[in-house]
């Protein structure tokens, strides 16, 4: 017999950092930066607190005939005006007095105070917003130099990790918690989002305080708890370090965002989309339109995939919003696309995403002859003047509706509805039944699995890969 001797070869050890011993000496030396929140605001509030009644028993009828309309606490009866406190968190980061917090503890307050680990008070006013990112930015005047804290490099923290947490849980005042970063780049709700999800305790009124890495250095802004009663099970968020400082740049600098704007919309593209269009990977963000705008002035069209912004590779929509977002408002930026098959580099100029959120989308034109046929599981027809006005689409809109769609097709799985209107196949226009019907035998002569059809509902566009069955 044969004896065969296997070595086993150990994979490769990553060396794990021992918990600190303590976390004293960090915690000694950046409290003095950290700063409680107290905000005091003007609200109306029912003259007569009286006891509450459940709506319809005796004692509240009786309360409304003696003038209390809803009860003698509900929003009818006599008002008067009385000043509301909430609680929150912030942090140092310039000796002469800047101070970082959400935009959420300060939002509508009439004054704003702000108390150091000192015990020292101060009033605060307020630089500028940024409801997007849920970021203030705060000024104190003070005689004397303040110590204060820098921003650190988001990008380089880990899950796993040690960070620190400081702030007014529950208006305790000065309070420290520890625990590592448990995930990174987490999206919450808005555009901008980069959170970093930490299990360090965090609580109603640590909203605002820093997350501090072990050097001392600010990471994050604690914003957020996931949680269902409202105290901490160890699942919290914090807005990543540097999409904080390039937001605090900007209202230290102009007291508000100002942000670049492409001029276009995008989606992800999707496995199914990428086979559908001939290209190796779903990378990149795709252009579903293109209004006025600096985009289209450059020459950018529906279809194009964005793989490529100011020389940093696109990964997803996600990746180029931000990046779009982080350049210069007025600089002309190379803007690499895929188009048909090939790449093709745009110069933008790009505009300011502030002053063109809100802009009215321009409608298609033309009309085509009326007909319905089923293809793929649905019944489409291209659009005359009189479903346009029966369906409330702008005046010249082309394409084909979407009648009715069975259940069961690939087309209804893929999130298609009756009353969606196709306006493109095989990135061209389709304005009639013939147009589809010859890119789907385009697609099928060329191997595809799909057709990709661009759709439009409620005006919003959309690409979908339609498998041709």
């Amino acid at each position: 017999m044969l004896a065969v001797s296997l070595a086993v070869v150990p994979m490769a050890q990553a060396e794990a950092r021992a918990a600190p011993e303590s976390f004293a000496d960090l915690a000694e030396q950046i409290s003095p930066s950290v700063v409680n929140i107290t905000t005091s605001t003007m609200v109306a509030a029912p003259a007569n607190q009286g006891p509450m009644f459940p709506d319809g028993s005796p004692f509240s009828d009786l309360f409304r005939d003696f003038g209390f309309p809803d009860g003698p606490t509900g929003p009818q009866g006599p008002q008067t005006p009385r000043r509301s406190n909430a609680l929150g968190s912030g942090f140092v980061i310039s000796e002469d007095g800047y101070i970082v917090t959400n935009n959420h503890v300060i939002e509508g307050a009439d004054e704003i105070e702000i108390e150091f680990f000192s015990g020292d008070k101060l009033k605060a006013k307020l630089i500028g917003t940024d409801p997007k990112t849920d970021i203030a930015l705060l000024k104190v005047e003070s005689d004397k130099p303040l110590p204060f804290v820098k921003f650190g490099d988001s990008d380089k923290m880990r899950v796993g990790d040690w960070v620190m947490a400081m702030g007014n849980p529950l208006g305790q005042g000065f309070s420290v918690s520890a625990g590592i970063i448990s995930a990174r780049n987490r999206e919450l709700s808005g555009t901008y989002d980069d959170y970093l999800q930490t299990d360090a305790a965090i609580n109603r009124g640590n909203s605002g305080g820093p997350l501090f890495d072990m050097a001392g250095e600010v990471v994050g802004v604690n914003t957020a708890i996931l949680s269902p009663n409202g105290g901490s099970i160890g699942i919290g968020f914090s807005m990543a370090s540097n999409v904080v400082n390039k937001v605090v740049g900007q209202l230290k600098e102009f007291g508000e965002t100002r942000r670049g704007w492409l001029g276009v919309k995008i989606q992800d593209v999707t496995p199914d989309m990428a086979e559908a269009m001939g290209i190796a990977k779903p990378e990149g963000a795709m252009v579903s339109e293109v209004p006025d705008g600096p985009a289209k002035e450059a020459g950018m069209l529906a279809g194009d995939i964005i793989i490529s912004f100011d020389g940093g590779e696109v990964k997803d929509t996600r990746d180029l919003v931000r990046r779009v977002a982080d350049a210069p408002v007025g600089e002309a930026v190379r803007v690499t696309v895929l188009r048909a098959g090939k790449s093709e580099t745009l110069l933008v100029t790009l505009g300011r995403r502030e002053l063109a959120e809100g802009e009215a989308v321009p409608a298609a034109v033309t009309a085509p002859q009326d007909q319905e046929k089923e293809l793929l599981g649905m019944v489409v027809t291209p659009v005359t003047p009189g479903l346009s006005t029966e369906m409330g689409l702008p005046t010249g809109t082309a394409g084909l509706i979407v009648k009715s769609i069975t259940e069961d097709s690939s087309a209804f799985e893929k999130g298609l509805r009756a009353g969606d209107l196709i306006v493109e196949a095989g990135q061209l226009p389709v304005t009639s039944l013939s147009d589809l019907e010859t890119r789907i035998d385009e697609a099928k002569a060329a191997g595809r699995k799909s057709v990709l059809l661009l759709i439009r509902r409620g005006g919003e566009p959309r690409f979908v890969a339609l498998p041709l069955e």
